[in-house]
C-alpha cells in the first residue's frame, strides 16, 4: 500500500502565489486570486533534506497580502513565514480558514488550497517574504576528466522544478548537508483533554438513627430533644486581589510575546526556527486591551541572512552567480564547480564479491584531492580521458582536501594472488598487582601479496588490507590508512612481477602468573627498555630474582625427587631377587651380593629423601619472600608515576 506522502510527491507541491488584493491584472500559471498579480520569486534555496526556501520581494500598494496555500503545507509555511519591508512597518495579524469537515470515505480535493491573510498596518510597503515548504531534494552528480598535467573535477546539480509555478529568473542556491528540519501542523486544531468535575451536591447516603432519652424525674415534663446541625455557609468564590494581580501579571508577558512575533522574522525550518506566531494550537491569541501598546520591535531587512543561517556548521553552500529558469514540471542542471586537482589513475585490488573476477584482477581506479573548497556529497562521478568514456562510478561524501579513490573499470591485464599466516607474539607488561600480571600480546596476520603485470608499460597498484581493529606493522613506504582500511602501495615494472608483504597486529590482553616464563620476559623487557622509577625497578628485580631462586630450586628438588624414585624401583626390584632365591642353598654369594646392594640403596633413598625435603624448605621459603615483597605492590605501566617515585637527579 502506497504511504499517503508518496501520493502528494506525485504531484506539485503548493504555489505559493502571494496576491495583492488591490493591484493591476496579471498573473501566473496558477493565479491565487483572478485579478491580483503575484509578488515575484526572487530567490530559491534547495536542501538535502526535503525543504526549499523561498524569497518574494515587492512594491506592495495594499493593506493586506493574501498567500494561496495547499492545505497541507499551511503548517510549513505559517511555522517559516517571514514578511518585512525596508520602511520599517510591521505585520498587524495573520488568519487562515479552518478545513471543512468531510465524511470519513471522502478524501480531500488533491488541489484544495487555502487562503492565509496578512493583515499590514498600513498600504505602501517595500515588501520581502520568506518561507519554507517541501521541496524535492536536489541531486549532485561529477565529472573528472584526464586531459592534462592535472584532472579537473566538475561538479554539477540537478534542481527539480515542482512548485506548481515557473522559477523565472531567480537566484538559486544549492546547500549540501541536511539541516533539521521537520513538518509543523500549525494548522491543525488542538484541544487538549482536561478532567471532568462534577458537581453531584451533598446527598446522605445513610438515614442516622436518633437516640431517646427517658424522663428521670416525675414533676419534669418529657421534653423531645433531637440533634442541633448548624449550616456551614456556603461562601462565593470570587477572585480575591492578590490572585487578581497574579493572573494579570501572568497574561500581560503574554500578550506582550504574542504581539512581539507576531511582528518577528522567522528563520527557515532548515534552521531549526518557528515564524512569527499565529496562535496557540492554531488558535488566535488573546486580544490586548485598548490601551495596551506592543514594544518596538527589530526586524532583519534582508531575508537571505535567514538562509545563510541554514548552511552554517559544516554544510557548503552554492550561490549560482547567474540567475536561472526552471520551468514548472521540470528538471534542470546547473554547473557547480569545475576545479583542476591533484590525482592520477591507478590500480586498486579490493576483491568485492559482487564483481566477478575481482579477486583475481584489480580496478582501474582515479585517485584525486578535493581542493573546490567545499565538501562533495555523495554522488555518481563519470571518468573522462582524452575525449574518450572510461567508466563511472560512486563517490561517497568528500570533504574539503580528503582524498578518494574511485573504481570505475577491471583490468584483466594485471593478476594478484594472495596468501596469509596467523601468530601470536610479543609479551607487554601492562600491569602487575602482587604476582599476578596483565600482559599485552598480538595476534600477527601476514599477507603476501604477489602481482604480475601482463601490460606493456609500468603501472602502480595499490592493496586494500582490512586491519580488522588492528594496526599496521612496520607499513611500506607511501601507506595510506583510513576507515579500517589500508592502501599499501606496489610498483610493477612492464609485463613483470613484484610482491608486498602485509603485517597487521591485533593487540589483546591476558592475565597470567609471575612463575609463567612470559611473565619473566615481560617484566625483563620492561626493566631494559621502559624505564620504570627506581622503587619499582628495585622491587621487580628482587621478585625477578627470588623467582629464579625458585625456579632453580625447583628444579634440584625435582632431580633429587626423580633419583629417589628411580632409588625405589631399584630396591623393591633387588628386594624381590632375594626373595625368588631365598631357599637356594647354591645361590650363597648371589644373596650376598643382593643384601650390599639393598643396603646401600637404602642409604641413599634416605639421602634423597632429606634432600627433598630441604630443598621443599628453600622452596618455601623463598616463596614466603616474594610474596612479602609483592604484598603491597600494584604498578601500571600506562601511569604516569607520581614525583616521590621518580629518579632522582643526579647532582
Amino acid at each position: 500500500m502506497d504511504h499517503p506522502r508518496s501520493h502528494r510527491a506525485r504531484r506539485p507541491f503548493a504555489a505559493l502565489s502571494l496576491t495583492l488584493t488591490l493591484a493591476g491584472a496579471a498573473g501566473c500559471r496558477h493565479p491565487a486570486v483572478e485579478t491580483g498579480p503575484t509578488l515575484p520569486l526572487h530567490r530559491v534555496v534547495v536542501y538535502r533534506n526535503g525543504v526549499g526556501y523561498f524569497e518574494r520581494a515587492g512594491h506592495v500598494d495594499a493593506s493586506e497580502v493574501r498567500f494561496r496555500v495547499q492545505q497541507s503545507e499551511v503548517g510549513d509555511f505559517l511555522a517559516t513565514l517571514a514578511v518585512m519591508e525596508s520602511g520599517g512597518s510591521t505585520v498587524r495579524s495573520a488568519a487562515f480558514p479552518m478545513p471543512e469537515e468531510r465524511a470519513a470515505d471522502a478524501p480531500p480535493a488533491p488541489e484544495q488550497r487555502r487562503t492565509v491573510r496578512v493583515a499590514l498596518d498600513g498600504r505602501d510597503h517595500d515588501l520581502t517574504v520568506g518561507y519554507t515548504v517541501e521541496t524535492p531534494i536536489w541531486r549532485p552528480t561529477y565529472r573528472l576528466v584526464f586531459d592534462g598535467e592535472h584532472p579537473q573535477v566538475q561538479a554539477w546539480g540537478i534542481v527539480q522544478n515542482l512548485s506548481g509555478e515557473d522559477w523565472t529568473d531567480v537566484h538559486l542556491s544549492l546547500v549540501s548537508g541536511s539541516p533539521v528540519s521537520f513538518r509543523n501542523e500549525l494548522a491543525t486544531p488542538v484541544v487538549p483533554q482536561r478532567p471532568l468535575v462534577t458537581d453531584r451536591g451533598a446527598v446522605i447516603d445513610a438515614v442516622p438513627v436518633g437516640d431517646t432519652t427517658l424522663a428521670q424525674t416525675e414533676n419534669q415534663p418529657a421534653e423531645e430533644r433531637g440533634p442541633t446541625t448548624t449550616a456551614a455557609p456556603s461562601p462565593s468564590m470570587p477572585m480575591a486581589g492578590a490572585e487578581a494581580d497574579v493572573l494579570q501579571a501572568q497574561q500581560g508577558p503574554y500578550r506582550a510575546r504574542a504581539a512581539t512575533r507576531i511582528a518577528a522574522p522567522a528563520r527557515p525550518a532548515a534552521a531549526g526556527s518557528m515564524g512569527g506566531y499565529y496562535g496557540h494550537a492554531g488558535q488566535p491569541p488573546p486580544a490586548p486591551p485598548p490601551s495596551y501598546q506592543p514594544p518596538p520591535t527589530s526586524t532583519p531587512r534582508n531575508v537571505a541572512a535567514l538562509a545563510a543561517l541554514a548552511v552554517q556548521g559544516g554544510s557548503t553552500r552554492y550561490d549560482l552567480p547567474q540567475t536561472v529558469t526552471i520551468p514548472d514540471r521540470s528538471a534542470t542542471m546547473v554547473m557547480l564547480t569545475s576545479r583542476d586537482v591533484p590525482g592520477e589513475q591507478m590500480y586498486l585490488y579490493a576483491p568485492d564479491p559482487g564483481v566477478a573476477d575481482s579477486g583475481s584482477h584489480p580496478f582501474h581506479v582515479a585517485r584525486f584531492e578535493n581542493r573546490t573548497g567545499g565538501t562533495l556529497e555523495r554522488g555518481p562521478i563519470a571518468i573522462f580521458e582524452r575525449g574518450a568514456f572510461l567508466g563511472q562510478g560512486m563517490m561517497e561524501a568528500l570533504p574539503d582536501a580528503a582524498t578518494t579513490t574511485v573504481p570505475f573499470a577491471l583490468e584483466r591485464g594485471v593478476a594478484v594472488e594472495s596468501s596469509q599466516t596467523s601468530a601470536t607474539e610479543g609479551a607487554r607488561l601492562v600491569r602487575i598487582v602482587r604476582d599476578t600480571l596483565t600482559i599485552e600480546r598480538y595476534s600477527v596476520s601476514r599477507t603476501t601479496y604477489r602481482a604480475r603485470n601482463g601490460i606493456d608499460h609500468a603501472v602502480r597498484l595499490a592493496v586494500r588490507q582490512n586491519l580488522y581493529g588492528g594496526a599496521l606493522f612496520e607499513p611500506p613506504a607511501g601507506t595510506d590508512t583510513s576507515n579500517g582500511n589500508a592502501l599499501v602501495p606496489l610498483a610493477l615494472p612492464a609485463r613483470g612481477r613484484a610482491e608486498v608483504v602485509v603485517t597487521v597486529r591485533t593487540p589483546f590482553t591476558v592475565g597470567i602468573s609471575l612463575s609463567d616464563d612470559q611473565a619473566r620476559d615481560a617484566i625483563v623487557a620492561f626493566l631494559r627498555d621502559g624505564h620504570p622509577p627506581d622503587a619499582a625497578a628495585t622491587t621487580l628485580r628482587n621478585a625477578l630474582d627470588l623467582r629464579q631462586q625458585i625456579a632453580d630450586l625447583s628444579m634440584q628438588r625435582d632431580t633429587q625427587a626423580t633419583r629417589r624414585d628411580e632409588l625405589q624401583r631399584s630396591a623393591e626390584e633387588t628386594r624381590g631377587n632375594l626373595l625368588a632365591i631365598q631357599r637356594n642353598p647354591t645361590a650363597a654369594d648371589l644373596r650376598a651380593q643382593l643384601t650390599a646392594r639393598l643396603a646401600r640403596a637404602a642409604t641413599d633413598i634416605d639421602q634423597a629423601i632429606r634432600r627433598v625435603v630441604e630443598l621443599e624448605t628453600q622452596i618455601g621459603e623463598r616463596r614466603v619472600r616474594l610474596v612479602e615483597a609483592l604484598r603491597d605492590f600494584e604498578f601500571d605501566v600506562n601511569t604516569p608515576a607520581p614525583a616521590s617515585t621518580a629518579p632522582a637527579a643526579a647532582h
